[in-house]
């Protein structure tokens, strides 16, 4: 089907902070849980290996997502790196938290940070995992030509899918409700926006239908990186969750 570019709660400015910050925490989780970062740290590593590059830039950060685990995974292998969080809507607890049990490889910026216009002072491999399918076509193209133009390499990863394997994102409140006591920090503003006023799940829920809808295909991806030179462009998908699910994948080292 077409890509249709819904409104995502999460994105706008205008969205209850708590229940935003709650919402990303239950991402984290999972993509913590379920160790997403081991499908992308050999294609990390390849890129960061290829570029001489030691320095993550995470764009889109959200809760953290995958990357704890997949700085930890490049360290196993050899490679000691730095990472730095970012985001458009920064979840400060969540950074503190995460840069405070990193031992010194990860860091956070404060103050907003637009994907389109990273600082100079940002330098690195830039990433984005599943924060990609928030761009609308221009703005994502102007993600990847920004990088491309400050000859920075790029990896992008999506779990969201425009497909029929996507289907169990339907199930979202039930795994909200059900991972929800496992959550730490546990808190007490957690169970009250998950289970007395419920507007955790059903915002995961609405975000996460919405985000399939906006998922990019591979040909899309390609389309967008055309002219973006001079970058070596990777474009494909991986299989997850024992091969029930495909994990997109987009990278690009300078020429």
């Amino acid at each position: 089907m077409r890509r249709l570019h819904l409104l995502e709660l999460e994105d706008q400015s205008w969205f209850l902070v708590v229940v935003r910050d709650l919402a990303t925490d239950y991402l984290q989780f999972i993509q913590t849980t379920f160790r997403l970062d081991r499908a992308m740290s050999p294609l990390v590593r390849r890129v960061m290996e290829a570029t001489g590059e030691r320095r993550i830039i995470d764009l889109c950060s959200g809760g953290s997502g995958p990357l704890t685990g997949l700085v930890n995974d490049l360290a196993a292998a050899g490679l000691d790196v730095q990472a730095t969080l970012t985001d458009l809507f920064p979840n400060i607890p969540a950074f503190a938290a995460i840069a405070a049990e990193s031992g010194g490889r990860i860091q956070f910026e404060r103050e907003p940070v637009d994907a389109r216009a990273v600082p100079a002072r940002l330098t690195g491999l830039r990433t984005i995992f599943n924060g990609f399918h928030h761009f609308r076509p221009e703005d994502a193209r102007a993600v990847l030509h920004a990088a491309a133009a400050a000859r920075q390499p790029v990896a992008i990863f999506e779990v969201s899918e425009r497909s029929m394997r996507s289907l169990p994102v339907l199930l979202t409140p039930l795994f909200v409700w059900i991972a929800t006591p496992f959550m730490r920090p546990f808190t007490w503003r957690r169970l009250f926006w998950t289970y007395i006023v419920p507007l955790v799940p059903f915002t995961c829920l609405w975000d996460g239908i919405v985000s399939q809808l906006r998922a990019y295909t591979v040909d899309e991806l390609r389309a967008m990186t055309a002219g973006a030179s001079p970058m070596h462009w990777e474009i494909g998908q991986l299989p997850i969750a024992k091969g029930r699910g495909r994990l997109t994948y987009l990278v690009g080292c300078p020429a």
